[in-house]
């Protein structure tokens, strides 16, 4: 009777480990590994990042009358609007307007030894100044393209979550006057974006721009080829979703053997057919031997999860229904603890505790309430993420291990 009794615990060992191979998928599974190179981004799609950006602050003019006029006659507001694309974290390009106007020194229409343009008919107050100037002041725009170079993330790395981002951009653009006498030339422009980080969508940003446009745009001829423009703004960028890049990956295939799947599935059937003929010798030696003493034991059980996923499959649900049998004739004193773990190698330290947790509760409430195993013998427990337990495979720790004590 002894021997029996021996046997049939081998057997319901044997069944219940058979668990975790009936489980594994019979299609392809993906696995996804991200690079920590923080240079290696995903490339992006055509629509994403793109972004808009409104400043306002003030702008001087280097032109023809500099030392007469005083730093106070020459501030002029200054307006920016812009659209750009980022093409990767370090590299990108805009549209903007810039301009309002332009506040300067012109000589007196009655001089007849000059041409005026753009004069206010008030005197520069500057003491230094000749009595043949006057205040200027007229409307501008400058429409310009620039390229932009982010050196943050170009020497330091991608970082989604930098407070500070240092850019330098350079471009051309095409700037005219709107008052006569009207002028119009291309411009050069070279400048500083400093962008701090508000939220995901949201920067403030401070943008100092140097231009160059030909002599005569703002009416005047003097000794140097070029005049210029000093522009410095603050404003806000809001970037369009989808915002950001993803860390580059690699995906890996595994492929299972479907027949050999179907063969292990075979045998697990023979063995619980084997295993219902055991106990209903184990009844019949009972009523031989009443002081036979018959402990049913139910090994470790293996269930597998595909990566960041706490669902059961089911091919899951059918070998927890033959444990959930197993627990239900064992040993009703036995109480079994439901382990979760995730893979360590993907997901953060947080993420790898919440789906741990939700795996042994996925086991937990199948076993309870589809198969109707007693809560009085379940516990739950989880590890958050673990090294690779099996094999050096991490799917492998993708997982809930099922066992009694």
């Amino acid at each position: 009777m002894m021997r029996l009794i021996f046997l049939f615990t081998a057997v319901c060992a044997l069944a219940t480990s058979g668990v975790a191979l009936a489980q594994q998928p019979s299609s392809p599974e993906e696995t996804v590994e991200y690079s920590t190179d923080k240079y290696k981004v995903e490339t992006n799609r055509f629509w994403s990042n793109w972004f808009i950006t409104v400043g306002a602050g003030g702008q001087i003019f280097f032109g023809d009358h500099d030392k007469q006029a005083s730093f106070g006659d020459r501030l002029a507001p200054a307006l920016d609007i812009a659209v750009g694309k980022w093409f990767t974290p370090g590299i990108g390009m805009r549209l903007e307007y810039s301009g309002l106007s332009i506040k300067g020194a012109t000589k007196w229409e009655n001089d007849p030894n000059y041409d005026s343009a753009h004069g206010t008919g008030d005197p520069v107050e500057n003491g230094a100044a000749p009595h043949w100037l006057q205040k200027s002041k007229f409307k501008m725009f400058n429409l310009h393209a620039d390229m932009l170079f982010n050196f943050s993330n170009l020497f330091c790395g991608y970082n989604e979550k930098r407070i500070w981002n240092s850019s330098a951009y350079l471009g051309a653009g095409w700037a005219r006057t709107w008052e006569s006498p009207t002028a119009d030339g291309l411009t050069m422009n070279l400048g500083w974006l400093n962008s701090f980080r508000l939220c995901s969508a949201l920067d403030l940003n401070i943008d100092v721009r140097a231009s160059l446009i030909d002599d005569d745009f703002d009416g005047e001829i003097g000794g140097h080829r070029y005049d210029g423009m000093l522009t410095a703004t603050a404003g806000l960028t809001y970037k369009f979703k989808p915002r950001g890049w993803e860390r580059s990956k690699t995906v890996t295939r595994t492929h299972f053997n479907n027949d050999e799947i179907n063969a292990m599935r075979e045998k697990l059937n023979r063995m619980s057919e084997e295993n219902a003929r055991l106990q209903k010798a184990l009844e019949e030696g009972k009523k031989a031997e009443a002081q036979a003493v018959v402990k049913k034991i139910a090994a470790a059980n293996l269930v597998t999860f595909k990566i960041g996923k706490s669902d059961l499959s089911n091919e899951a649900r059918a070998n927890l229904q033959l444990l959930a049998e197993v627990i239900k004739n064992a040993d009703a004193n036995a109480v079994y603890t439901v382990t979760g773990y995730a893979d360590k190698g993907t997901g953060s330290k947080a993420i790898n505790e919440r789906l741990s947790k939700e795996r042994a509760e996925a086991v937990y409430k199948c076993l309870v309430e589809e198969f109707g195993v007693s809560k009085s013998q379940l516990r739950i427990d989880y590890k958050g993420g673990v090294d690779n337990m099996f094999y050096d495979d991490p799917r492998l720790s993708r997982a809930v291990i099922t066992q009694g004590r």
